[in-house]
């Protein structure tokens, strides 16, 4: 009998203790800080991992923009390839993204200066700079149809679709990221999750300025190398 009544108190202790203990605990879920972060699930936070994930990310983009335009200059000495006419929306786009630059640059500002309202007033400038510009880029599709540039007429013009078309899309990545930052912005955050804000913000300023720095690229090839 007290064989059994052993192995019972035995067995409620175990299931009453849980998990095995993390390394460094103390029984009580305190690490020597009186905290176990990791227990609430809450994780480190690294401003590097933000920061790092960014520049992967331009560097892949670099890398098939790099391809890209080898194609096109190699290609610029075909028989068939034909010049095509700039439109002149697209230097109206190129002004605009030139502005939400400094929009971005101004709500990155702001928010190091601990100014939510202004910080989200220049995030919605920014977007809708943004829409704008990708606006632009469609009026600017129009012309060249109406001009009778198409996507399959010559080597040219299918590199001024893929172009714009490419850039387009890695803008709109941008400006989903940009959604959601502006969409938050005017909840103040404390602690680790201001500390959020401020990397997130500026790994997305870095990714908005390389794609306005991009695109101007882009118009100088696309204009220049006709």
């Amino acid at each position: 009998m007290a064989t059994v009544t052993s192995t019972k108190t035995s067995t409620r202790e175990f299931i009453g203790s849980g998990w095995p203990k993390a390394p460094g605990s103390n029984g009580n879920g305190s690490n020597g800080n009186g905290k176990r972060k990791w227990f609430r699930g809450e994780r480190h936070f690294s401003k590097d991992t933000y920061r790092i994930t960014t520049w992967i990310l331009l560097a892949a983009i670099v890398m098939m923009f790099v391809a890209l335009t080898s194609a096109y200059i190699f290609l610029s000495g075909d028989q068939q390839w034909q010049p095509v006419r700039m439109p002149g929306t697209f230097i109206v786009s190129t002004g605009i993204i030139l502005i939400s630059s400094a929009t971005m640059t101004a709500a990155r500002r702001y928010l190091h200066k601990g100014n939510h309202r202004s910080y989200a007033r220049w995030l919605w400038f920014t977007l809708l700079l943004g829409f704008a510009f990708v606006g632009s880029q469609l009026v600017g599709w129009k012309q060249l149809i109406a001009a009778g540039v198409y996507v399959s007429g010559n080597p040219h013009s299918s590199f001024f679709y893929l172009f714009t078309g490419a850039h387009g899309l890695h803008l709109l990545g941008g400006m989903t990221a940009l959604s959601y930052l502006a969409f938050r912005a005017r909840r103040v955050l404390l602690g680790v999750n201001h500390e959020k804000r401020l990397a997130a913000t500026d790994s997305i300023s870095l990714y908005w300025h390389f794609m306005d720095g991009l695109w101007v690229s882009l118009f100088l090839l696309l204009l220049l190398w006709n």
